[in-house]
C-alpha cells in the first residue's frame, strides 16, 4: 500500500502548438444549452492555445460511439483524446456492464494508435451524482488520467446547469478549467500555459 501511495500518476505527452485534441462524447462535449463557443471544447481551446475538434452527438450511448470513434481518429488524427461518454447508457438503463466494455474498447483503440486519453466520468442519475467505479478501473488499467468530479459537481449545482442535466456556459466553462489544470499537471502543456 505504501509503494502505490508515492506512483507517479499517469503522465501525457507535451502537446505541441499544431498538434490536435478530439473531444469526443455526447451532448456533453457537444455543448446542449449553449452556443457554440461556450462548450467546453471551445472554452478549452481558449485556455490551452491547441486546436480542440468538438465531436460530441446528442443522445448517443457508447455502443454507437464506439462505431464512430475508428473514423473520427482517421480524420483528425488527435494527439490527445478527451473521452466523455456513458450518460445516455445510464438514462437509458442500458447497464454498465456493457458501458464499461465499450469505454474500455474506445480507449483501447486511441492506445493502440499511441494516442493519449483523458477519461472524463460520467454521473449516473441518483441522489449522488457520481461516475460507477469502472471509469476509474479502465484509467487505472490503461494507465491514463482520469477527471471524475468535475461533471458531478455542475451536475449538482443548479447555478451550473441549462437544464437538469447539461450544464450552462459557466458550468462549461468549469469543466474546460479543471481539464486545463489536469493536462497541465501531467504534463501535456507547459505550467502557466
Amino acid at each position: 500500500m505504501a509503494l502505490a501511495g508515492c506512483s507517479k500518476p499517469p503522465q501525457l505527452q507535451r502537446l505541441a502548438p499544431a498538434d490536435v485534441v478530439l473531444a469526443f462524447g455526447d451532448s456533453l462535449t457537444y455543448g446542449t444549452g449553449v452556443g457554440e463557443q461556450e462548450g467546453y471544447p471551445a472554452q478549452l481551446a481558449q485556455l490551452i492555445g491547441r486546436r480542440v475538434i468538438s465531436a460530441g452527438v446528442p443522445g448517443e450511448v457508447t455502443a454507437h460511439a464506439l462505431q464512430r470513434l475508428p473514423a473520427a481518429l482517421d480524420e483528425y488524427s488527435p494527439r490527445l483524446l478527451l473521452l466523455c461518454i456513458g450518460g445516455n447508457d445510464f438514462l437509458r438503463q442500458l447497464g454498465k456492464r456493457q458501458a464499461a466494455a465499450n469505454v474500455r474498447e474506445m480507449v483501447r483503440l486511441a492506445r493502440a494508435r499511441q494516442i493519449d486519453v483523458v477519461l472524463i466520468g460520467t454521473p449516473e442519475p441518483g441522489l449522488t451524482v457520481t461516475p460507477p467505479e469502472f471509469y476509474a478501473e479502465i484509467a487505472e488499467q490503461f494507465a491514463v488520467p482520469y477527471q471524475g468530479k468535475v461533471i458531478g459537481y455542475v451536475l449538482r449545482h443548479a447555478e451550473l446547469k441549462s437544464d437538469p442535466i447539461h450544464p450552462n456556459a459557466k458550468g462549461y466553462r468549469l469543466i474546460a478549467e479543471r481539464l486545463a489544470e489536469l493536462l497541465r499537471e501531467r504534463g501535456a502543456l507547459a505550467a502557466g500555459k
